[in-house]
């Protein structure tokens, strides 16, 4: 069966994992109260991650724009191809939405952001206390979303490997057999 490409797949599994990362770092720091060093910490961090994410989003659309995927095993019904296209362009989507949204928070709550704290990002808006709970909200539930999406679609190369038996996750996972 034919497999992403080497680049394909790393990307794919370094995004997998900031965006696990973030996800937990971000529980983390929102659970710690008050203003401390740890969790000002923590938030660059998590700030850090994110535009890393959105970064390598980019470069993972830039490469799948020039790399088509591999075709799902002929045995795959229509509807789950559908399903499976559907839900990597959500992902796709997600992978952007999420980190601007976090972006566009601070920036609406007036923090700045520095990336890997040498950088200044640019603001793009001014602060806004009407826009900073909207876009708090969205960061949540774009977070929310993604989490729910990233269960499915792991349930689902689960199943193909375990169920079917039809080689559709070893296309993306490296320490698998090539067969």
């Amino acid at each position: 069966m034919p497999r992403y490409t080497k680049t394909a797949i790393v990307l794919h599994w370094l995004t997998a994992l900031l965006i696990i990362f973030g996800f937990v770092l971000g529980l983390i720091m929102v659970d710690i109260p008050g203003l401390t060093p740890t969790k000002l910490r923590y938030f660059s961090w998590h700030k850090w991650i994110g535009i890393t994410v959105l970064g390598l989003a980019c470069l993972r659309l830039l490469w799948r724009l020039g790399h088509r995927a591999p075709p799902y095993p002929p045995s795959m019904p229509d509807w789950q191809r559908t399903s499976a296209s559907a839900l990597h362009g959500l992902l796709y989507l997600l992978i952007f939405a999420v980190p601007l949204s976090g972006y566009f928070y601070s920036l609406a709550a007036g923090v700045p952001v520095v990336y890997l704290g040498l950088f200044s990002l640019p603001v793009l808006i001014e602060p806004n206390p009407e826009w900073k709970p909207i876009l708090k909200q969205l960061h949540y539930w774009l977070d929310v979303t993604l989490l729910a999406s990233v269960g499915i679609h792991v349930a689902a190369a689960l199943k193909h490997h375990l169920i079917d038996r039809d080689g559709v996750l070893k296309r993306m996972l490296p320490v698998l057999e090539r067969t």
